[in-house]
């Protein structure tokens, strides 16, 4: 912003702190809280400081750029919503105890928005007749809210966070596709010019519907997705969006299912080890209740049952686990003994792993026994085959069957083909070209705008502090006044041309504070340029530094503003 005002220290509400917080578990939270950036208002609710507001506001206005620069319009809806267009597409109970919810002086119910799919629908309903009001796009930049159970890691899991979501509308599934793709590419153009490493993921739908869904994971430690990547094809997906086909094999030639006694092997590691076999020849039934009714799920003895995918499978049911209480008076439910044969008014769910004519050693529904060669298709039916099982690192890639790899990552932003899921629900109707009325279809698409900037300072941090990228920085350049009278009047001298050549400025001009510090706390901010008015400012000579790389070079007053402006 050309003669931006200079921002001095000295005048600067922005206290930093020697020591982690005694409650940050991840790098992001200990440096916002640390170089004054953020801080904590209660758990899940977050202050941003005067230089925690300018990196917002840029990663904001990147992101509003890029969403104008393909026609999107912005809106300001209110976060306070009504319930009734939630009850009308089911989210009001599918979003459960996350949902914050509320009531006004007449008893009237009323939400806290986590996003605003039922509304905008409304809204378009309101202002759109005609297929000559459509295609449209319309997005905002709002505060929105979830009841989190647990948040944690700063402002990367909040119950309050500043989020982009916009919403494509059309008359047709080519139009939708389009309107994706254009999202899809202005995405790519939001994070590469924020500076983010990101992969984009195939992912699920979860509450908010529809079909094709795509996640942007910002790969870091501190994510709290897990997504697998192929290094042989370009397959990538969140571990809770891959499938797998069923392969059946033929289990004919294997001998007739045969009870076993197996006394004290109620686990399947008591099981393999009594009788010399491998965990994965046995099958392992965990038994769940979905709205009070037990289920049984099947998986291979070695794996573990990714109870997320059993609860996504099943929304908007609620998912638990059965108790001691529910194997009484029920003779064929023996804890630890359990096998799919037998079962009465059970609905049995089964891995793709489970395919019909494998054979399995599995539980025999009596206490203290087993039974062998019992095989899919033939000794029990398997009621819905879902992938349910926990993805491992090596699990077959399901494009070309190299092994996969995982890491951890943070969702930054999802794009979803909705389709008429709410229009539906809403009766969003406009007249066709033909005078008949025609089912819009839409798409979701979300940044998270808070979360993009704890994941930069995940990404981007190193030991000595936060790390920005010049287009999210706080100021262009951190000019340090490193000692007295002289060096402070040259700093402000050089910091008043640099603004006057249109540069951001922070100026560290606090008096009483020594060099050190200052150094420590230009490093622990982590503007891109580091200017130092220091030892030689009686010659008009001052010290460049890279925040990133680290390399530092003297030159004069008028070479340093040149290097900095060109």
């Amino acid at each position: 912003m050309a003669n931006a005002p200079v921002q001095r220290m000295s005048q600067l509400m922005a206290k930093t702190l020697r020591d982690d917080p005694a409650d940050a578990e991840v790098l992001s939270h200990k440096l916002l809280v640390r170089a004054g950036y953020v801080r904590r208002t209660a758990a899940g609710i977050w202050s941003w400081l005067p230089l925690g507001k300018k990196v917002l506001a840029n990663v904001e206005r990147i992101v509003r750029e890029e969403m104008d620069a393909i026609g999107a319009q912005e809106v300001s809806l209110p976060a306070l919503l009504p319930r009734e267009p939630y009850e009308a597409t089911g989210r009001w109970d599918e979003y459960g105890a996350e949902l914050f919810r509320l009531q006004d002086r007449k008893g009237g119910d009323y939400l806290l928005g986590p996003t605003h799919e039922e509304i905008f629908t409304l809204l378009v309903k309101d202002q759109c007749s005609s297929y000559k009001d459509l295609p449209v796009i319309l997005y905002q930049i709002q505060t929105k809210f979830r009841d989190e159970a647990r948040p944690r890691a700063g402002i990367l899991r909040g119950r309050e966070f500043l989020m982009k979501d916009s919403y494509s509308f059309d008359t047709e599934d080519e139009g939708l596709a389009q309107s994706y793709a254009l999202h899809r590419q202005a995405y790519q153009r939001v994070f590469e010019r924020l500076g983010l490493d990101y992969r984009i993921v195939a992912a699920t739908a979860g509450a908010m519907g529809g079909s094709k869904s795509e996640e942007f994971l910002a790969p870091a430690e501190a994510g709290e997705d897990t997504f697998a990547d192929c290094p042989n094809c370009d397959f990538a997906a969140n571990t809770e969006a891959i499938s797998y086909e069923l392969r059946p094999v033929d289990g004919s030639a294997v001998p007739a299912a045969e009870e076993i006694p197996t006394p004290d092997t109620p686990t399947i590691e008591t099981l393999a080890a009594s009788l010399g076999v491998a965990a994965s020849d046995t099958l392992k039934n965990l038994l769940v209740k979905v709205d009070g009714e037990i289920v049984a799920v099947g998986v291979p003895g070695d794996r573990e049952v990714d109870l997320g995918k059993v609860e996504e499978h099943f929304a908007p049911a609620t998912v638990e686990m059965v108790t001691e209480a529910d194997f009484a008076g029920r003779a064929d439910l023996v804890r630890g003994y359990v096998g799919p044969q037998g079962l009465e008014k059970v609905t049995y769910i089964a891995d793709p792993r489970v395919a019909p004519g494998t054979s399995w050693i599995t539980g025999a529904n009596k206490e203290g026994t087993h039974a062998k060669n019992v095989v899919a298709g033939r000794d029990f039916e398997v009621d819905e085959y879902v992938d349910v099982v926990v993805v491992q690192e090596g699990d077959p890639c399901p494009r070309c069957g190299t092994g996969l790899k995982l890491d951890r990552a943070i969702e930054i932003g999802h794009i979803f083909q909705l389709g008429r899921k709410y229009a539906d629900a809403l009766k969003l109707d406009v007249l066709g070209q033909n005078g008949k009325p025609v089912r819009v279809t839409m798409g979701s698409y979300g940044i998270g705008v808070s979360r993009a900037v704890a994941a930069l300072a995940e990404q981007t941090a190193d030991e000595k502090g936060l790390c920005w990228s010049a287009e999210v920085a706080p100021a262009d350049v951190h000019v340090v006044a490193a000692g007295k009278a002289l060096q402070t009047e040259l700093a402000l001298e050089v910091s008043d041309k640099l603004s006057a050549a249109g540069l951001r400025v922070l100026v560290d001009d606090r008096a009483g504070v020594s060099p050190g510090v200052k150094f420590t706390d230009a490093e622990l901010m982590g503007v891109p340029k580091i200017l130092v008015a220091g030892r030689r400012s009686g010659e008009g000579v001052v010290e460049l530094k890279d925040r990133r790389t680290g390399e530092r070079e003297e030159l004069t007053v008028d070479e340093a503003i040149a290097r900095l402006t060109a």
